[in-house]
């Protein structure tokens, strides 16, 4: 039975830049539940998708919606630092586009088991890989005041990262904290009363760090991006969906440092119509960047 429960931000805009500079061969580096690599596959009749993906039950449920396409895909479970392991695994040599859509997906966000959303009380886990060792319990409950203000303050650009830290700190001296539901309880408590209450949680920034930092997500982009370059033809193109700023500025910074090499596609980024914004909340923040190569 098929699994629908997150649907593709900017589908038709990022599917249709991969295929523009032409070939037949793609990389989905965030295969998810194969939103994307199902559109390109139905987009291009002699299209194959590698796709990667290192969240074992995005895997499984995407294999199950791309059954209609069996033979013209391929998965492994890795992260996209590693895609040129994968493509070495796979003998190929040059592929004709690479597309990310980062950050987490509904399925993470949904399941009460995974500990990545504050609005469903669960064990704090965030691992996009269950394998892993770390993960938020271990982050939450075991860095110093020190590196949790760090990374609270650099990973979810939170003004109030210190006070935020010291409480979590002095919390976890009477019991560890164990759920999302402590931990937000905790983060809304540095917050003035007036200002718990708007749109943004006063959680969504801490909660935003946290995750970046146990799986690693900016290096992991960081890696990616540079190794694409290794593999990409002429004329192959480089298309990614970020959905914070962090993201985008790696991202903005990655097409400048290969302006030489890389033409971008998008001189400003691409942003979800009012009607996706109004069908799928969630696509708000998300912004589209292209590159070709030449």
């Amino acid at each position: 039975m098929k699994v629908d429960i997150h649907t593709p931000v900017l589908l038709n805009e990022s599917v249709e830049l991969l295929l523009g500079g032409g070939g037949s061969l793609f990389v989905d580096c965030t295969l998810g539940l194969g939103g994307h690599t199902k559109e390109i596959l139905r987009a291009k009749e002699d299209s194959y998708v590698i796709c990667i993906d290192k969240d074992e039950e995005a895997i499984e449920v995407a294999k199950e919606n791309l059954r209609e396409f069996e033979g013209r895909f391929c998965v492994y479970k890795a992260d996209f630092a590693q895609l040129d392991r994968v493509l070495e695994a796979e003998g190929i040599t040059q592929v004709d586009g690479f597309l990310f859509d980062l950050g987490v997906s509904m399925l993470q966000l949904r399941s009460e088991k995974r500990g990545f959303s504050f609005q469903l009380d669960s064990f704090l886990d965030m691992r996009m890989d269950r394998e892993q060792k770390l993960d938020a319990y271990t982050v939450v409950n075991t860095y110093s005041e020190k590196a949790l203000a760090k990374i609270i303050w650099e990973y979810g650009e939170e003004k109030l990262s210190r006070k935020i830290a010291r409480a979590i700190v002095s919390y976890r001296k009477q019991k560890p904290i164990e759920t999302t539901a402590e931990l937000a309880s905790i983060v809304s408590s540095v917050y003035p009363p007036k200002l718990r209450h708007r749109r943004i949680h006063p959680a969504t920034r801490t909660f935003q760090a946290i995750r970046i930092e146990v799986n690693g997500e900016l290096e992991s982009l960081r890696t990616a991006l540079e190794k694409t370059f290794k593999f990409l033809k002429q004329k192959g193109r480089i298309v990614v969906i970020s959905f914070h700023s962090l993201e985008d500025r790696i991202v903005k910074k990655f097409f400048k440092e290969h302006s030489e090499t890389l033409r971008l596609l998008t001189k400003k980024p691409i942003t979800p119509s009012e009607e996706e914004i109004k069908d799928n909340p969630s696509s708000r923040s998300a912004k589209l960047r292209a590159g070709e190569k030449v």
